[in-house]
């Protein structure tokens, strides 16, 4: 669905209030903040056909087909997916502040929030912001193209076992094995799944979403030249989340 020509003049006006306060370079470029160790993981590709971007709950929102892509979008091709982990520590397990496509080698200059263009833009504000909904403690980014094809195996797996529970019954133990072969800041139940879906070539990253269910922004970041040049999920502000434990 397309933005309206109002909605296009109004987010022109607010775009300033849609940009992160967060630098989200030092998340995968800095070994600490606010006195926390980080460490950044490749989980493998993300597959993206048309370049057109969701980023959703894969248990609760992404097997719903009216949910709608970003409207800007990348190049095409299939790109590492990075995750950005606060280390654990004797208090808290490995904790995912952030996942970061990148689509090019040039720095991130500005990263502002990624916007189907459905959004209620009068809610816009300087320390607000849209994000997508975790109901079930994951988070996953799927091409625009690929998202049908999901669709299409959550009906056919629903079928085929029908009062099933998605992730007891299948994700769980996909889940288990990716905790088996990779086990470095995991939780033994599996906090990250590069899960390809059956019958395609199309790989969708999943993974933890930080401190669990909530609703969390989505940013691009351009680069000098204004072009797209990454994609990060974000998860946990780490100076705002640990910098009190810093100052105790």
């Amino acid at each position: 669905m397309n933005p309206t020509q109002e909605w296009l003049e109004q987010y022109r006006r607010i775009r300033e209030k849609t940009r992160s306060p967060v630098d989200l370079n030092t998340y995968f470029e800095q070994p600490q903040i606010a006195g926390r160790q980080l460490a950044v993981l490749d989980i493998g590709p993300c597959s993206l056909p048309s370049g057109r971007l969701l980023v959703r709950d894969p248990l609760v929102t992404l097997g719903l087909r009216r949910e709608q892509p970003y409207l800007l979008a990348a190049r095409a091709g299939d790109y590492p997916t990075e995750l950005c982990v606060v280390c654990p520590d004797e208090r808290d397990c490995a904790r995912y502040a952030a996942v970061r496509l990148r689509f090019s080698r040039q720095p991130a200059v500005a990263f502002y929030e990624a916007l189907t263009g459905q959004e209620d833009l009068s809610e816009a504000g300087e320390e607000c912001y849209f994000g997508f909904a975790v109901d079930a403690g994951l988070g996953c980014i799927c091409d625009a193209a690929v998202h049908p094809l999901f669709c299409d195996w959550c009906d056919s797996w629903d079928r085929e076992h029908p009062g099933g529970n998605l992730y007891r019954d299948y994700f769980a133990a996909l889940f288990a094995e990716s905790y088996r072969l990779h086990p470095e800041y995991q939780r033994q139940e599996g906090d990250w799944l590069n899960w390809q879906l059956p019958g395609t070539a199309y790989h969708l990253p999943l993974f933890q979403s930080g401190f669990g269910d909530g609703v969390y922004p989505v940013y691009w970041g351009f680069d000098a030249a204004g072009q797209v040049c990454q994609l990060v999920v974000q998860f946990i502000d780490i100076q705002l989340a640990y910098g009190e434990e810093q100052e105790e």
